[in-house]
């Protein structure tokens, strides 16, 4: 308590003077310094030959931070354990804490706040996607001469064609465009009787595909095959988005059986799908060694938000889980191995965020960010790989002005500078500040997984609903989120709440339209895709078919009833 207390005044002074707290002394050994050296090496041949990494990014769905090897789990995952501790360890890196706000923010390098996206998921019936004026990071890798490849999970809309992966940037997309779905047959229901087919071989449903293969083997055998076709000596980026471990719960029986120990049937299979991950990532790798790939590559490993303890992750000894701004939804695990880098074996701890991918991996191959675009993302790089300071100072995690359930939030509770109704979370240096209703904030440790139904996880259950909209805390010296400042520390409160302000006025309008009844799959052959059609071009082909034709032979049935979606404009 002592070391909270002092380390809490110190930030206090730290965040008005501008100054920053170190997390770790920066004095190399001989062998560390041996290593730079070498790392430096290698970095010179690789200017000499013209070669621009090879960039592997595989993203994990709703892993827990607990739930690795290295964080103590009782979950086996030796691949990526030796993975990251022969890279470097992102022990301070955050995401966003729902699927679709984390891919939209690693693909444009923005904040929810900059493309609309600030609300929830982007639902499978929604008039929906990442906005067609953002240029994404596929776009700017192919741009830099790369071969461009997604396998996996897409999840940022599809209601018009324009929306689809391969109009994004991607040479080629294999995977389910959806959230979520059965890992073998690839059906999702969205609502009762709204139900489709979810796989997806670039613009077409992938029915010869569909021979009941565990998608995780299915999304690895894939990534095998088109890594077997690409010569190495051309870039190539691979974004593997992989559906694990994200619900429903299924995997195959060997790897459930290997965890009969654990009581709690939700918690068995979560094991078993992640240790199914780690086997597939490990194939991943070899396959990058076997084709040639990987001396010359660049593999990332992130989680897209925390776990869910109710569909068997965990986020110990972090507060809160997935769907939440309390750590446990937004600090992920993460990861980078690569020849390039030149630290290894250490872990750091700057701040870094899903956005700071996009520059990074551009600047990495060698491409251009155009001065005209505004990222919230920064080139991390000699961060991570050199062991230097971030240049990322504060991560809006996000404002939405939807969600405004806080009881008791007002302006007054703001003092006048911000509604705390707004559920709103932002992060300078040590300090994080939250506003509204940041969802249920639990600590729920390991030993809680038992089958004691939903309701009775653990003893340290905590209500929101005690009249307060707001809280401050100082993450570095308390990450677990078990002492609110914000009655002591107002002055850092006001500026936190200014920030806040500071960012809402850059923010644009919320995308989030009603359900179109016109995306029910039965209307598209039983599978979930595109159906918005572009009036604008409808009429003009109506009208140049009425030149030659005094009158049509019918009309097509018009769906008035539909609100038309925003423009992408």
């Amino acid at each position: 308590m002592l070391h909270l207390v002092v380390l809490t005044a110190f930030s206090a002074l730290n965040i008005l003077s501008h100054g920053t707290m170190s997390w770790d002394t920066a004095h190399p050994t001989f062998e560390e310094q041996q290593t730079l050296e070498q790392g430096l090496d290698k970095q010179v041949l690789q200017g000499e030959n013209g070669r621009q990494p090879h960039i592997i990014f595989i993203l994990a769905d709703d892993q827990g931070y607990r739930d690795i090897g290295y964080h103590g789990s009782e979950i086996k995952t030796p691949t990526l354990d030796k993975l990251a501790s022969e890279g470097v360890k992102l022990e301070n890196y955050y995401v966003q804490p729902i699927c679709s706000p984390s891919r939209s923010q690693f693909i444009t390098g923005k904040y929810q706040i900059h493309t609309g996206l600030q609300h929830s998921i982007i639902r499978p019936s929604q008039p929906n996607c990442l906005p067609l004026d953002n240029v994404t990071l596929p776009q700017k890798l192919k741009n830099a001469g790369y071969a461009t490849h997604m396998v996996g999970k897409w999840h940022l809309g599809f209601y018009r064609k324009e929306c689809m992966p391969t109009q994004r940037g991607f040479d080629s997309f294999f995977g389910s465009l959806l959230g979520s779905g059965d890992y073998y047959n690839h059906y999702k229901c969205d609502s009762p009787g709204i139900c489709g087919y979810d796989l997806y071989e670039n613009d077409n449903a992938a029915w010869e595909h569909d021979n009941g293969i565990y998608s995780t083997e299915m999304y690895t055998q894939r990534v095998q095959h088109i890594l077997a076709m690409h010569n190495p000596k051309k870039p190539i980026f691979l974004y593997v988005a992989y559906q694990a471990v994200h619900s429903p719960l299924q995997a195959p029986g060997n790897y459930v059986d290997h965890y009969r120990s654990i009581t709690n049937e939700n918690r068995r299979r979560y094991a078993a799908m992640l240790s199914c991950l780690d086997d597939a990532v490990n194939n991943v790798t070899i396959a990058l060694k076997k084709y040639g790939f990987y001396e010359n590559s660049v593999i990332i490993y992130s989680s897209d938000n925390g776990g869910q303890p109710m569909a068997g992750g965990n986020n110990w000894p972090l507060r809160g889980s997935k769907g939440t701004y309390w750590e446990g939804g937004i600090r992920a695990v993460g990861f980078v191995h690569s020849p390039f880098l030149r630290n290894k074996g250490y872990v750091c701890r700057e701040l870094i965020h899903i956005t700071d991918w996009f520059p990074t991996l551009v600047t990495l191959a060698e491409g251009e960010i155009d001065e005209g675009i505004h990222l919230d993302g920064y080139d991390i790089w000699e961060t991570i790989s050199e062991g230097k300071r971030s240049p990322r100072v504060d991560i809006l995690h996000n404002i939405d002005p939807m969600y405004t359930k806080a009881r008791n939030g007002s302006w007054a509770a703001g003092f006048g500078i911000w509604n705390t109704a707004i559920q709103s979370a932002i992060r300078t240096k040590d300090w994080k500040l939250l506003t509204g209703n940041p969802g249920y904030g639990d600590w729920i440790p390991p030993q809680s997984f038992i089958n004691m139904g939903p309701n009775r996880f653990h003893n340290e259950r905590v209500t929101l609903y005690n009249g307060k909209s707001i809280w401050l805390f100082n993450i570095t010296a308390d990450p677990y989120e078990r002492f609110d400042l914000s009655d002591k520390y107002p002055d850092i409160v006001k500026q936190l709440l200014r920030r806040l302000a500071q960012y809402n006025k850059t923010a644009v309008p919320v995308r989030y339209p009603p359900k179109d009844p016109r995306s029910n799959p039965k209307l598209n052959g039983g599978v979930w895709g595109p159906w918005y059609k572009d009036k604008k071009k409808k009429s003009n082909t109506k009208k140049s078919k009425n030149k030659s034709k005094k009158k049509p032979k019918h009309r097509k049935q018009q769906y008035s009833g539909c609100r038309p979606p925003p423009t992408d404009s």
